[in-house]
């Protein structure tokens, strides 16, 4: 696992209301207690939206595989927020590199009770501009074809929302990110996260 970048991504908040911030950051070996609260409070309903099934088994390997990232190949950033004096995670946003490097598949997931707030949409545009600060040039998800709340994000962020090869109860979110630098080419028509 390599080091948390110091200058990339940067730590950045903005402004929430009359008592509230966000801050989003690269997360860490040590906020396996964060992560697990978050999950624990997402409804069921997010949770079959987010891992395909009605249950996660949080075992100390899965959380490990959450919290200790290889900023060189992948990268997780979290929302916070302080609520009654303590660090609260309020969301998550991932992505992993694809067999194309320049590809990386992403998940997103908020808490419930943040839905509708701008979290999803801030997070999602961080998580892709630090994708193409890294060499990204096209970002893919899939997610369950009944996902509205989703499909809405992605359209937002400027995704296109795909048939997927596995059939009618997916669809494929595909983003390109253009790099002035390089030639535009379709950078990954389908992969598995390595």
């Amino acid at each position: 696992m390599d080091p948390i970048p110091t200058s990339d991504p940067p730590t950045t908040s903005w402004p929430l209301g009359i008592d509230h911030s966000i801050t989003v950051r690269p997360i860490r070996p040590e906020d396996v207690e964060l992560e697990v609260e978050f999950i624990r409070r997402l409804s069921p309903e997010s949770i079959y939206n987010r891992v395909f099934s009605n249950s996660l088994s949080l075992t100390p390997e899965w959380l490990d595989r959450l919290t200790r990232i290889d900023f060189t190949r992948d990268m997780a950033i979290i929302a916070t927020v302080a609520l009654d004096g303590r660090e609260t995670q309020i969301g998550v946003a991932r992505y992993a590199r694809l067999e194309n490097r320049s590809c990386c598949e992403f998940a997103i997931a908020v808490a419930d009770q943040w839905h509708g707030c701008g979290v999803g949409v801030r997070l999602l545009r961080e998580l892709i501009a630090i994708g193409s600060r890294s060499g990204i040039t096209e970002i893919v998800g899939d997610t369950l074809s009944t996902n509205v709340a989703m499909f809405a994000l992605a359209r937002k962020i400027g995704m296109s929302v795909q048939p997927h090869p596995e059939g009618a109860t997916l669809r494929r979110l595909v983003l390109s990110i253009p790099d002035p630098k390089r030639p535009q080419e379709p950078a990954c028509a389908k992969g598995t996260a390595t």
